[in-house]
């Protein structure tokens, strides 16, 4: 009788970890035999979810018990991937069904399971995300780029660096590894706005003062001290001014706030300022020409009347 106990302690306290959820593996390593097990699911004490898996005391699971679920299902080597691991990793705002799992061989057919085989997983490809085996990051960014619209896979993407989540070099070394996946052109695509521009902080002003030079615009001042703050480039008759924009000046929340601040203190002191990025002036000089220059006309004074 005490085994038996100490069986339902270890069975209660395994679900309590695992969304409510087990395997019938994990169900023989606690000392239940396929008799038992079986009788334990007439009584109620489990609950059939797919073949292989039982909700414990109650067939009402959450999302997470859903997704864990359909791992345990699916074997030990099973991760979640695709848009239920983007879910899980906070990228997608729902995780939808079927669940979407992973494995590294052939596994019969599961009954609202999405299967996808990958026979070439690594360890890098791996992770545990709130207790769920899961495709690592950058797997799962892959696995989207195959099977999302280019802008969601974008605001993917986002996310994850909103939730300080995404690194781009083992993205770029699974990319590198997975060339033949379908989703790897795609990803590549997205991924241009966070590669490193082509040249630095020194570079992007030489390289902005030479396209002023070649335009008709006329010339600005360039890193003056205005109403106590530095100035990349500063029009004077139209208190217009541009401050060139790099990613890495804005990774930390406090440099974030400052250029807000800063922002808003020039507008009160009647100076216009508008941000060029690397990115735009590496892409498109010619779009950033002509809309300085309308924004130079839009704040040409106003000629006097005799």
């Amino acid at each position: 009788m005490r085994a038996e106990v100490r069986t339902h302690h270890g069975l209660a306290e395994l679900a309590k970890r695992q969304w409510g959820v087990v395997s019938r593996e994990q169900l023989r390593g606690l000392g239940y035999s396929d008799s038992a097990i079986a009788r334990a699911a007439r009584a109620g004490r489990l609950h059939r979810v797919h073949r292989g898996a039982y909700a414990v005391g109650h067939s009402h699971l959450t999302r997470h018990g859903d997704c864990l679920a359909a791992v345990l299902a699916c074997g030990g080597d099973a991760l979640l991937s695709h848009r239920s691991a983007a879910w899980l990793w906070g990228l997608l705002p729902s995780c939808g069904l079927p669940v979407e799992v992973v494995v590294p061989r052939r596994v019969p057919a599961r009954k609202s399971i999405r299967l996808h085989k990958a026979p070439a997983l690594r360890e890098e490809d791996r992770a545990i995300c709130e207790r769920i085996p899961v495709t690592s990051l950058p797997r799962t960014l892959l696995d989207l780029a195959a099977v999302l619209p280019a802008r969601r896979l974008e605001r993917a993407i986002e996310r994850s660096e909103t939730l300080r989540l995404f690194d781009l070099r083992p993205v770029e070394a699974l990319l590198a590894r997975m060339a033949g996946h379908h989703g790897a052109g795609r990803l590549r695509r997205a991924l241009s706005l966070y590669r490193e521009p082509a040249f630095t902080r020194s570079d992007l002003e030489l390289r902005f003062r030479a396209l002023i030079r070649g335009s008709d615009l006329p010339q600005p001042a360039a890193n003056v001290f205005v109403e106590g703050y530095e100035l990349d480039a500063y029009w004077e008759p139209q208190r217009f001014a541009v401050e060139l924009d790099g990613f890495e000046s804005h990774r930390s929340r406090a440099a974030f706030e400052e250029d807000r601040e800063r922002q808003e203190n020039l507008k009160m002191a009647g100076i216009e300022m508008v941000r060029v990025t690397d990115r735009r002036l590496e892409r498109e000089p010619e779009v950033v020409v002509r809309r300085l220059e309308e924004l130079l006309r839009r704040r040409r004074p106003e000629p006097e009347m005799d």
